[in-house]
């Protein structure tokens, strides 16, 4: 037997019992049942206003957690970030180097091991001021001064708007591709340019978030989930921080 499908109408069992006792043989058109029974009705609309209904939710959602990889330049990023309006934490990790991210309005913190911060070369005794540095940053949030050209680099991980605008983006014609499933929720399909451009799941049950992203040209894959569920974030103690007061060591 076939199973139901959780919050498919009477009207839609219905049709599919009448279709089961047709004569064999017998052609009829109209039995094959509507993927888009029952759900939030953006699988009917063209690829363009799923795009844009999707950024909508998106952007109105006050978190969203956001798992998965980004190749940037020639660098790939794992990240596991939660994020909201006012904030986000998470981790990254790049090159087999993992650090974690913590901003709480304007106050951006990097957490990492000393490793992370040594990039002595060894010219001129710099290298040794580094390692003497990394001592010190080492194991310990750091409080990221907002002139340093790190903050900019870092706090775009943790900036719920910026990092969604610039991955929600398909590149070419848009079109649909399907119906899919994400974690067990029912999915529309949109590409850019037969996926050349990049694919997008939204959701078809509740609000049309995005639900998992490939990157254009291979650069990377994400999914999107806990969309609106709230989250506290909590500043470091003091003792658990440093204040560097100056530009951070290049790392």
């Amino acid at each position: 037997m076939t199973p139901i499908r959780h919050g498919r109408s009477r009207s839609a069992v219905l049709a599919s019992a009448m279709c089961a006792l047709l004569v064999t043989g017998t052609v009829l058109t109209g039995c094959a049942e509507d993927p888009n029974e029952g759900t939030n009705g953006v699988g009917r609309l063209p690829a363009g206003k799923i795009q844009g209904k999707t950024r909508t939710a998106a952007e109105s959602a006050g978190a969203v957690r956001v798992h998965g990889s980004v190749v940037s330049g020639e660098k790939t990023y794992a990240l596991d970030m939660r994020l909201k309006d006012d904030g986000g934490e998470g981790s990254v990790t790049t090159e087999g180097t993992t650090f974690q991210l913590l901003r709480i309005g304007e106050q951006l913190f990097v957490k990492a091991d000393a490793g992370f911060w040594s990039h002595g070369d060894g010219q001129g005794g710099k290298g040794d001021g580094d390692a003497a540095a990394a001592s010190k940053l080492g194991g310990k949030f750091v409080k990221v001064p907002q002139g340093d050209p790190a903050y900019k680099k870092f706090s775009g991980f943790t900036d719920k708007g910026v990092l969604l605008d610039g991955l929600l983006t398909l590149h070419g014609t848009l079109a649909t591709d399907g119906h899919e499933e994400q974690a067990g929720v029912r999915t529309i399909r949109i590409t850019g340019d037969k996926g050349s451009g990049g694919a997008l799941e939204v959701s078809l049950e509740g609000k049309p978030y995005p639900l998992r992203l490939e990157r254009a040209g291979g650069a990377g894959t994400l999914t999107f989930s806990a969309w609106g569920e709230a989250f506290s974030l909590r500043e470091p103690e003091r003792n658990e921080t440093v204040d560097y007061g100056r530009q951070l060591p290049t790392s």
